[in-house]
């Protein structure tokens, strides 16, 4: 298996979701705009989040792919197919009661994540309802998780890249057509999740099945399997909730601060989501079953190799990616939402939080290829450990900077957090030996420097004043950004070409 190729092709797929999701998120800035309506959505759509990742695709995957992968390298067909089974059933379970939980108790859940809210009645109930309707979200979407870390770890990456269009297209449509009949309209977006949970479900059982992995309803509280996951979980889900709990505190905040400002991060944190839903989500998604594969047969050099491969990766391409984010913000951002209901304040608060994010996009991004190296290798508390300390540090710079910054100070700080979180596991993992580093990254860096410089540049001349993109029209911004984009796309890779990189000095090949 060619992993280029196949995060090309994965990656296209996620790159068609994400510019869905962009579409998505410009039908609700037009229709709903940046007010009450989209802040109760906001933090409603943000529990199952947290619960999903808790349950799912963050601390089960990471407990349950290398382990699966040992299964599937080391012992037959019956066993591995056994301990889906009984991984399968006993998830279903806990998340039914999680599910019944989240709307039984979603007043409180609403108040604990976001108290702000209590003193305007209206919008408090606003988000209990949507909460309610949302939360079995919380059980397709943890079963989808299930059914793409046993299809990853069976190459079929393009099944669970392809999912995640069914929630866009989902809410697009309740965005276009539904919102009119639903009281409040916005309610049509809650439905519209609550469909795309069950049909994103229901798209990979034919592939689960196909290769004779659709799991039976079958109880064991003695697979010695099942026993191993949670164990992995136990620390794990402790580790994914130590992110979580950073981004609940950050919604705390904002709910305290000046209407509109949890949208304003949302929207913000959207078009961060870009990069790193395409390159971080895709290329984590790749690393974690190639380095169980690794770690299980004992190839320690082949290990580090395929590490440094993927910190190449998201260097050439998260610093040109995190500096135009920073630069180009307000052009980005009146292209894609500046109409109707959203309006030219709502671009300026957004750019302020867009580009607090872009200082900490290659720590974000540098995790999803740092982080699956401790889990390849059944070690969770390291990560555990470090998010700890993560977490601190970033609530300590909230308070240093909501006071002069407002909620780009939220954002700034998870930015700089997620550089801290990078740098600690970068170092352990150097420290331990897990991770030796390729010759030539001095050099490497010297180029990929020199073609930003070439970036910047090309950007500061192109973009004109911020203003001007304020006042232009819908498709005068539309033609200006794809010139802008198509500019500065083409001036990194020209000097990046000039300078000796090849496409196929990326590739890499995988048993």
């Amino acid at each position: 298996m060619n992993l280029l190729k196949t995060l090309g092709a994965i990656g296209g797929l996620t790159l068609v979701s994400r510019i869905l999701g962009i579409t998505r998120d410009v039908l609700i800035a037009r229709v709903f705009g940046a007010g009450m309506a989209t802040d109760a959505f906001f933090v409603a759509f943000k529990l199952p989040n947290l619960l999903r990742r808790l349950f799912a695709e963050g601390a089960f995957s990471q407990a349950f792919v290398p382990i699966f992968g040992e299964y599937k390298n080391r012992r037959g067909h019956e066993e591995t197919k056994l301990l889906v089974d009984h991984v399968a059933t006993l998830l279903a379970i806990i998340l039914f009661v999680v599910t019944l939980a989240g709307i039984i108790f979603a007043p409180v859940l609403v108040y604990i994540s976001a108290p702000g809210f209590v003193a305007t009645p209206e919008k408090f109930d606003l988000t209990v309802q949507l909460l309610r309707v949302l939360s079995p979200y919380i059980f397709f979407i943890s079963l989808v998780a299930l059914a793409a870390g046993i299809l990853n770890t069976y190459n079929k990456f393009w099944v669970s890249a392809f999912a995640p269009i069914f929630l866009n297209l989902s809410l697009i449509g309740a965005a276009l057509w539904l919102a009119p009949y639903c009281n409040p309209p916005v309610m049509a977006l809650a439905w519209a999740v609550f469909l795309a949970g069950f049909v994103q479900l229901g798209f990979q059982l034919p592939f689960l099945k196909k290769i004779g992995m659709l799991p039976r309803v079958r109880i064991s509280i003695k697979d010695a399997g099942v026993w191993r996951i949670i164990r992995q979980m136990g620390p794990a889900v402790f580790g994914v909730s130590v992110g979580q709990i950073s981004l609940i505190i950050n919604t705390i905040f904002a709910s305290f601060l000046a209407a509109g400002s949890v949208s304003w991060l949302y929207y913000a944190d959207r078009l961060m989501e870009f990069p790193s839903g395409v390159l971080g989500a895709t290329i984590a998604t790749i690393l974690l079953p190639s380095l169980s594969k690794h770690y299980s047969e004992g190839s320690s050099v082949e290990y580090s190799k395929l590490l440094d491969w993927g910190l190449r990766l998201i260097v050439v391409i998260t610093l040109p990616a995190a500096l135009a984010l920073g630069m180009v913000a307000v052009p980005l951002l009146a292209t894609f939402f500046q109409y109707g209901a959203f309006t030219a304040h709502d671009v300026l608060m957004t750019r302020n939080a867009l580009v607090g994010y872009s200082v900490g996009l290659i720590g974000i991004l540098s995790v999803k290829v740092l982080a699956p190296g401790f889990y390849a290798r059944q070690d969770i508390k390291t990560p555990v450990k470090v998010g700890i300390v993560t977490l601190f540090a970033t609530q300590a710079m909230n308070l240093l900077f909501i006071g002069s910054l407002q909620h780009a100070g939220l954002a700034l700080a998870i930015g700089l957090g997620a550089c801290l979180n990078s740098a600690i596991l970068f170092y352990l993992l150097r420290k331990r030996e897990i991770y030796k580093p390729e010759p030539g990254w001095a050099k490497f860096l010297a180029k990929v420097g020199l073609a930003m410089l070439v970036l910047g540049l090309t950007l500061w001349l192109g973009m004109g004043s911020e203003q001007s993109w304020l006042s232009d029209s819908g498709w005068g911004r539309v033609w200006r950004m794809t010139g802008l984009v198509a500019m500065g796309m083409a001036a990194y890779i020209a000097v990046l070409w000039l300078l000796g990189f090849r496409l196929k000095d990326f590739s890499r090949r995988e048993a």
